[in-house]
């Protein structure tokens, strides 16, 4: 028998939380960007200026694939408590994660 952290299911459970710690660090700092409108427009526009170079466009991305796992953890959730749950739950689980990283992936394509 396997140890329960090498189960998938376990690293969805540890992909979810970092991917939420991670949001959650994020929101304040986005918060500080939008204020910069209404405070300091001139500081907003070279902030966006500096937005257009490849290391914030990968930032971005990864901001992308962070908030579809969460909301994908989130769906997993949900399935867990309201759905009877079998088997292929391992399957499930993966599957949201590459969808997540589909999605993300689509974004990166489209801004690069």
């Amino acid at each position: 028998m396997r140890p329960a952290r090498a189960h998938p299911l376990w690293l969805a459970f540890v992909l979810h939380r970092v991917s939420g710690l991670a949001l959650a660090l994020f929101l304040p700092l986005h918060f500080w960007v939008l204020s910069l409108a209404l405070t300091q427009p001139e500081r907003l526009n070279r902030f966006l200026s500096f937005t257009e170079q490849p290391i914030a466009k990968l930032a971005e991305f990864g901001l992308v694939f962070l908030l579809a796992v969460h909301m994908f953890g989130g769906l997993r959730l949900i399935a867990l408590e309201w759905l009877p749950w079998s088997a292929p739950q391992k399957t499930l689980a993966a599957g949201a994660v590459s969808v997540a990283a589909l999605i993300s992936g689509a974004f990166f394509l489209q801004v690069v």
